[in-house]
C-alpha cells in the first residue's frame, strides 16, 4: 500500500473485529532496531485496543529481514492465529537491499500460500532512515498499527471461512 498521502495509523475501528481471544506472533528483525522496535510497540498497541489480551502476543526476535521468513515458518507452527513480520530495509550503496527485499517478500508470500495461518508483510524498505521514521511512528504513521489491523482481519476472514 502506498504512503503518499496515506497515514498508516489511520483506520476505521468500527471497520476492525473485535480480537479478544486471538493469540498474535510477531516476529521482528533486530536490524533498524529503532525502526523495527516502533514498529513492534504499534502493533501491540493496536492489537491490545482491540482485544487481544497482552499474554496472547508472542513476540520473538531474529537478527535481520532475511531471517523473518524462517522466523515466521516457525512462529506459525506455535499455534497463533496470525504472525506479524516486522522488518525494514533501508537502501544502500550496494544492490544489496534489493535482494533482502525479493527473497523476504517470495519466502512471505510462500508461506501464506502453503499453510493455513495469515502472515502479515511488515517489512518497509525505504531509500533512507528519514523515511523509514516517517513509518515508523512519523508524519506518515506506523506500519506496525497497520500490520495489527490487517493480522485481525485476516483471522476474522479465516474464522468466517470455516463457519462456513
Amino acid at each position: 500500500m502506498a504512503t503518499i498521502n496515506h497515514n498508516l495509523s489511520d483506520y476505521d475501528i468500527k471497520s476492525v473485529p473485535n480480537a479478544t481471544g486471538m493469540k498474535i506472533g510477531i516476529v521482528v528483525a533486530e536490524w533498524n532496531e529503532n525502526i523495527t522496535g516502533a514498529m513492534l510497540e504499534g502493533a501491540k498497541q493496536t492489537l491490545m485496543r482491540n482485544g487481544v489480551f497482552p499474554e496472547d502476543i508472542n513476540v520473538l526476535t531474529v537478527p535481520g529481514s532475511f531471517e523473518l521468513v524462517y522466523g515466521a515458518a516457525q512462529m506459525v507452527k506455535t499455534g497463533v492465529d496470525a504472525v506479524i513480520a516486522i522488518g525494514c530495509v533501508i537502501r544502500g550503496e550496494t544492490p544489496h537491499d534489493r535482494y533482502i527485499c525479493q527473497g523476504v517478500t517470495a519466502g512471505l508470500a510462500q508461506l501464506n500460500a502453503a499453510q493455513d495461518v495469515p502472515v502479515i508483510y511488515g517489512l518497509i524498505t525505504t531509500l533512507d532512515m528519514q523515511q523509514a521514521e516517517d513509518r515508523a511512528g512519523g508524519k506518515l504513521g506506523n506500519k506496525g498499527d497497520e500490520c495489527a489491523v490487517t493480522a485481525i482481519k485476516m483471522v476474522d476472514f479465516k474464522r468466517k471461512l470455516a463457519q462456513g
